[in-house]
């Protein structure tokens, strides 16, 4: 009985964020998405590491062109061995193959993979960003590093085969999923700023300036993406360099997704400036900047950050999406649109399923936002009762 009263009155005098940590928590499909997400989103950070390989054309395996994946193995025909190891492979083209180069597995050459190998250098905290105009530009040399987590004694290691260009798609692909989150986040961020300033305003003041607000919202709203993008691909530099494009395209995917989370935060700040604590506040004197940063935004905390993990997938599609169709990023640069641009031949579909890997990452990766998003807006609903 003074355990569950214990219970009870830890449970009412809990903060908002207490309550939607613990309700969150006790989420198992949100837990199990949440820690599918925080693994690759910690592969993505160290994919220099991770990469056996370069990804870039750098790092091209001349010999292994459109190669299938290859996995380690302990055990063959000759025995086991307690070192993984890989067959060596011999490129061969015949009548027999339509005249297309197949590998042939020689199962008497071993080749072991070994760990913690030295490879091509990659750098950390690296940065190199030409904007328009000199005065703008800026560099950061990073951290240089050449330890990778595995390697081969000889030839080359592909665990999701290589792409026409003999490019390993294994370092591809977490060096994709780390440009893709990179400009989803930035996105977000730009769409989170610039919705949070507009709906605060444009919800707690009111009146004339809601409406011209909400009207220059609309209109926002009413533009169309994609004829955005093809007008400003078309006059678009051909000269801008990879990090210019990314930085591009991650401003204007914020600048064009904001209204719909404007609109979302200026619901939760029409329904908490009616409040008493908030009348309490204005009648003793307090700013209007006091009353927002220390009252209101504090409030409905937990619901920005359910609406920013909701808008992660949206963000992640139209990046997707737009690299697909050849207006978002392009060659060098990895990203999971990128890849999938290979993925649309009919020549792929019959000879070279491995280059729909990616696909699953991407899908992968949107399902466990979404299960994240949902687990974070149930518990950001904490008073309310399980069916």
């Amino acid at each position: 009985m003074e355990i569950s009263n214990k219970k009870k009155e830890a449970y009412y005098t809990a903060t908002q964020m207490q309550l939607v940590r613990t309700r969150f928590f006790g989420n198992r499909s949100a837990m199990i998405a949440g820690s599918i997400l925080l693994f690759m989103i910690v592969c993505s950070l160290f994919a220099g590491f991770l990469s056996p390989y370069d990804p870039t054309i750098a790092g091209r395996d001349k010999n292994y062109e459109n190669g299938a994946p290859q996995i380690p193995m302990f055990w063959d025909e000759n025995g086991f061995s307690p070192r993984p190891f890989l067959h060596t492979l011999t490129k061969y083209r015949g009548a027999d193959t339509n005249f297309r180069w197949v590998y042939k597995t020689d199962t008497e050459k071993r080749r072991y993979v070994y760990f913690f190998v030295k490879g091509w250098e990659y750098k950390y905290f690296n940065y190199n960003i030409n904007l328009p105009g000199k005065a703008l530009d800026f560099k950061i040399p990073g951290f240089t590093f050449d330890t990778h987590l595995f390697g081969v004694d000889e030839g080359g290691i592909h665990i999701f085969g290589t792409d026409k260009a003999g490019k390993d798609l294994f370092s591809r692909t977490l060096s994709a999923i780390y440009i893709s989150l990179a400009v989803g986040t930035l996105g977000v961020f730009i769409s989170f700023v610039l919705s949070l300033v507009i709906c605060v305003i444009s919800g707690y003041y009111g009146g004339w300036i809601d409406s011209l607000l909400q009207m220059f919202t609309d209109a926002i709203r009413t533009v169309p993406p994609i004829p955005l993008f093809m007008c400003l691909a078309a006059f678009a530099p051909l000269e801008w360099s990879s990090e210019l494009r990314f930085f591009f395209i991650s401003c204007l995917l914020g600048l064009i997704s904001w209204p719909t989370l404007a609109r979302r935060v200026r619901t939760h700040l029409l329904s908490e400036r009616s409040q008493e604590y908030i009348l309490a506040a204005q009648m003793c004197g307090a700013s209007s900047t006091h009353i927002i940063i220390r009252h209101l935004l504090p409030s409905f905390t937990s619901y920005i950050i359910v609406d920013l993990v909701i808008s992660f997938p949206y963000m992640l599609l139209s990046e997707t999406a737009l690299s697909f169709i050849g207006l978002g990023l392009r060659e060098p640069v990895n990203s999971l649109g990128v890849l999938l641009q290979n993925a649309t031949k009919a020549d792929v579909l019959l000879n070279y399923q491995w280059y729909f890997i990616p696909v699953f990452f991407l899908v992968v990766l949107i399902l466990t936002f979404v299960y994240v998003g949902d687990g974070l807006r149930d518990a950001a609903d904490p008073h309310k009762t399980k069916n």
